[in-house]
């Protein structure tokens, strides 16, 4: 008992009754009912629950099943943000092309009306034909 709550767990073992009765050499139901080792299920039991309370784990697996939930609630966490900021940038990047588009229309619109009126003199488009050579 004392080797498994230390943490010295045999391989293919867990710090169980199990683990416990297959180490001792006993049949795992002598530990339970008013079978003659069930005074030591409960104390073992008693003493495993202590360590947890302390923090302490001494199955390795546990601590490391525990370790990698909290980092899998993390990157669920991160995942989320994540896909929420995807969300609102994607949302941005639809409106503005939509103001582009309304604001090209709109250049379109003016330059039609202005052609139509004498007045307005257009100018080139192409910036070589402003410049001359070097």
């Amino acid at each position: 008992m004392d080797r498994l709550l230390r943490g010295e767990i045999p391989a293919g073992g867990k710090c169980d009754i199990k683990t416990l009765a297959r180490e001792a050499g006993v049949d795992r139901t002598a530990f339970y009912g008013n079978r003659p080792y069930a005074h030591l299920r409960a104390d073992f039991e008693h003493r495993l629950q202590q360590l947890h309370q302390t923090g302490q784990t001494p199955d390795p697996r546990i601590a490391q099943i525990t370790r990698l939930k909290a980092d899998i609630g993390k990157l669920t966490e991160r995942l989320s943000r994540a896909d929420q900021r995807i969300a609102e940038l994607t949302d941005f990047r639809s409106q503005a092309l939509s103001r582009l588009a309304a604001q090209h229309e709109e250049i379109i619109q003016l330059r039609e009306a202005a052609s139509g009126t004498g007045r307005v003199i257009r100018l080139p488009t192409n910036r070589s034909q402003t410049i001359g050579p070097c």
